[in-house]
C-alpha cells in the first residue's frame, strides 16, 4: 500500500486507540508485523498551547517507521497550525485526522465523529491540514453518525477531493460505539467510490478475519484495534494467513508474560514508572485473558504501583505456570 509517497510494506495497520496505543504497545505490535502504527489521538488545541503531555504523546519509537501522528479538533485554523507543528517536531510519515472517535466528551466538543454530521466543516479541516502539512494526510471516519445518517461514501468522496491520501473506515456508526457487528458492506462501497487507498476497520479479531475483510471489501489494508489488545501476535498470525502460510500457534503463556513485562519496562523508560504502572494494570489484564487462575492474578495486578510490583506478580505467574507444566496442565 502506498499513502502518497509513503510505502507501507504490510497490509496490516494498528488502529490508534486512546489510552492503549502508547509508544511501548506500538513497539510490540511492530515486532509482530504491524506495517503502520499511529499515535493516540492528539488534541490540536493542546498541541498549539505546547502542552508537555501532548508533546510526549507525539514521540515515536526508535524503529517506528513509517508511523502516523493523529490529530483531532474542529477548528480548521487550529488544526492547520497543529499539523504544521507536527511537521516541525516529528519525523512521522503521515498525519491522520480523527473524524471517527465516538467518545462522548470528544463528540460534545464537536470533534471526532461529530464531524460526520458537518461535512462542510470537515472539508475545511482537511484542506487546512493538507495545506499546512509537508507529508500525506489521511482521515479516519465511521459508517455515519447514526442509522439515519449513514454517509460514509459521500463523506469519503469529500475527503479525497479535499486532499486526503488515504481513508480508514470503521464499519459502525457513532451511536453504535463498538456494539453489534461492523458493516463491511459500507467499507466495500467506500472502496469502490474513491481512488485513494482504503483501510478497513471493524471486527478483525482473528487471522481469518483479516483475510476475509480484505477479500470482501477489496480494501488496501486491514486495521486491527481491540483484537490486538493483550495479543499483539494477531499481526503475526494475520500476516501468515494473508501470505498463504500456516498460521503459527498462539504463544505459550510464559512468552505472553515476558512480552508484557518488556512492554512495561519500555513504557517506564518513556512515561516514567508511575504512569507506566497505571497503564500496565489494564494491559497486563488483557495479556492474561484466558489463562488459568487469571482472575486471581488480575486482582493483584490492579494494585501495582512500581516495576518491582510488576516483577513480583510476573515471577509468581511464571512459577505457577511452571508448576502447571510439571503437572501437564498447560
Amino acid at each position: 500500500m502506498r499513502i502518497g509517497d509513503v510505502e507501507v510494506k504490510s497490509r496490516l495497520v494498528l488502529a490508534p486507540m486512546a489510552g492503549v496505543t502508547d509508544l511501548a504497545f506500538r513497539a510490540v505490535c511492530r515486532e509482530q508485523g504491524a506495517g503502520l502504527t499511529c499515535t493516540e489521538m492528539i488534541s490540536s488545541r493542546a498541541l498549539a498551547y505546547g502542552d508537555k503531555k501532548t508533546l510526549k504523546l507525539m514521540e515515536l519509537g526508535r524503529d517506528e517507521r513509517p508511523a502516523a501522528v493523529q490529530l483531532f479538533g474542529s477548528d480548521p485554523i487550529c488544526m492547520g497550525e497543529a499539523a504544521a507543528r507536527v511537521c516541525g517536531l516529528s519525523d512521522c510519515a503521515v498525519i491522520d485526522i480523527n473524524m471517527g472517535c465516538p467518545v462522548g466528551k470528544v463528540v460534545r466538543s464537536g470533534d471526532g465523529s461529530a464531524l460526520m454530521r458537518a461535512p462542510e466543516l470537515a472539508e475545511k479541516i482537511i484542506r487546512s491540514v493538507v495545506k499546512s502539512a509537508d507529508r500525506p494526510v489521511t482521515v479516519k471516519i465511521r459508517k455515519g453518525f447514526d442509522a439515519g445518517s449513514v454517509n460514509a461514501v459521500e463523506f469519503a468522496r469529500m475527503c479525497e477531493a479535499a486532499g486526503a491520501a488515504a481513508i480508514a473506515v470503521h464499519g459502525r456508526t457513532r451511536v453504535q460505539m463498538y456494539s453489534g457487528r461492523a458493516d463491511w458492506d459500507i467499507i466495500r462501497d467506500v472502496k469502490a467510490a474513491v481512488g485513494v487507498p482504503v483501510i478497513a476497520n471493524g471486527d478483525v479479531f482473528t487471522a481469518s478475519d483479516a483475510v476475509h475483510i480484505l477479500k470482501y471489501t477489496n480494501a488496501d489494508a486491514a486495521m486491527i484495534g481491540r483484537g490486538a489488545m493483550g495479543y499483539p501476535w494477531l499481526f503475526r498470525e494475520a500476516a501468515a494467513a494473508l501470505e498463504g502460510r500456516d498460521v503459527p500457534p498462539p504463544p505459550p503463556w510464559r512468552e505472553r508474560v515476558e512480552t508484557a513485562v518488556r512492554q512495561f519496562e519500555l513504557a517506564a523508560a518513556v512515561l516514567g514508572e508511575k504512569s507506566a504502572c497505571l497503564e500496565a494494570r489494564k494491559h497486563f489484564a488483557w495479556y492474561l485473558k484466558g489463562m488459568p487462575r487469571a482472575a486471581f492474578f488480575k486482582n493483584r495486578i490492579m494494585s501495582v504501583t512500581t516495576m518491582d510490583d510488576i516483577y513480583n506478580v510476573s515471577r509468581d505467574i511464571l512459577d505457577f505456570l511452571h508448576d502447571e507444566e510439571r503437572r501437564g496442565k498447560t
